[in-house]
């Protein structure tokens, strides 16, 4: 077990493993030449969707107090940023920030951004990957431009939660390998209790174009491909010195909850479902008391940062430890993953051998 909890806070993650996010000890980093710059040690990090008042921004405002060399900020707008980048500038003046466009449902988008990316970590690589970035319980939506052709089309949630991500992180995989002078960096997934409503629909991730929709359903699918996804990274590139977890951050108001809170009977059901995947496990359902976006984002500074969870590489976290009780089996077999993996390459129309 770790020393987080429920009540545990970004700031105070981030504080007790400070010389892991500046980079001055030899525990996690090799020793370097004496005349390479104190501020070339620094770890560089990445945050997908890091909008006001999500958990990505807090996330990244948090990890400015450890001062890292680079904070990459990927999202849609960056006039929506600027008040987010000007507070990390003011907490940390000698962290370069840079904003990256990004939409996850867009395949070119998501390979663009990669490229840029590329550009500004150089040969430093990616220390630490947060991603934030999702959409949650929307209505029924295809989106264009996937599969080999682009001519395919895949269900929003499907698309923007996890398919972008799959693509984003398996074309940064060299610049990860990278990370921590080459010792491997962390890639931090977002995923969701939601998961435990249902699995990815191997055979129709686009219910029936919509016929069977369920926002719900849909968004348990995506959440649930996020933590296979997780597994298979672990699994195929923790010997290579990556780690990778999921998590579940809690229940935190955010941007990310106004369509449901929107929706007449979409919160009520999201209950309700939770309440039947809990039982069928035979636990009783206690619904998350609601978090700080501080709370919230504890987790995913934890698993960025926290050396004590490195022996579980590939794990699911809840309020900032290893989860007391697991994914279930749909969302953690070897057999869904290399088969959610086949999938996935065959609508991003590319393979990934690591």
């Amino acid at each position: 077990m770790t020393r987080w909890n429920f009540s545990s806070t970004g700031a105070e993650v981030v504080e007790a493993f400070t010389e892991r996010v500046e980079g001055k000890t030899s525990k996690y980093l090799s020793r370097i030449k004496q005349e390479r710059k104190e501020t070339d040690k620094k770890p560089q990090v990445l945050v997908t969707g890091p909008s006001p008042n999500s958990i990505g921004a807090e996330t990244a405002v948090t990890l400015a107090s450890g001062r890292p060399s680079i904070m990459i900020l990927a999202g849609r707008s960056k006039a929506k940023l600027v008040p987010l980048i000007t507070s990390i500038h003011s907490i940390s003046p000698s962290t370069a920030v840079h904003f990256v466009p990004l939409d996850l449902s867009n395949q070119k988008s998501v390979r663009k951004c990669v490229e840029e990316v590329k550009g500004i970590v150089k040969d430093r690589g990616i220390d630490i990957l947060v991603h934030s970035a999702g959409i949650m319980v929307t209505p029924y939506e295809k989106i264009p431009g996937w599969g080999k052709d682009g001519k395919g089309e895949v269900e929003g949630q499907f698309a923007t939660n996890y398919l972008g991500s799959f693509l984003l992180v398996n074309l940064l995989i060299p610049e990860i390998l990278k990370g921590y002078e080459g010792k491997g960096g962390r890639v931090v997934l977002l995923s969701s209790s939601a998961h435990r409503m249902g699995g990815v629909r191997f055979e129709d991730i686009n219910f029936k174009d919509g016929k069977e929709y369920n926002e719900w359903e849909a968004y348990a699918q995506s959440k649930t491909a996020l933590i296979l996804f997780v597994h298979s990274l672990a699994c195929l590139l923790g010997p290579k010195g990556l780690y990778a977890f999921s998590l579940h951050p809690g229940s935190i108001k955010s941007n990310l909850q106004t369509n449901m809170f929107a929706t007449t009977g979409l919160l009520e059901e999201g209950l309700a479902r939770a309440k039947a995947a809990e039982e069928k496990e035979g636990r009783e359902y206690q619904r998350d008391p609601l978090k700080t976006l501080q709370q919230g984002c504890a987790t995913s500074l934890v698993a960025a940062l926290d050396p004590e969870i490195e022996g579980k590489n590939g794990s699911y976290l809840v309020d900032g430890d290893i989860a007391k009780f697991g994914p279930p089996e749909w969302a953690e077999s070897v057999e869904n993953q290399e088969r959610l993996w086949g999938l996935s390459e065959e609508l991003v129309g590319e393979g990934f051998v690591w």
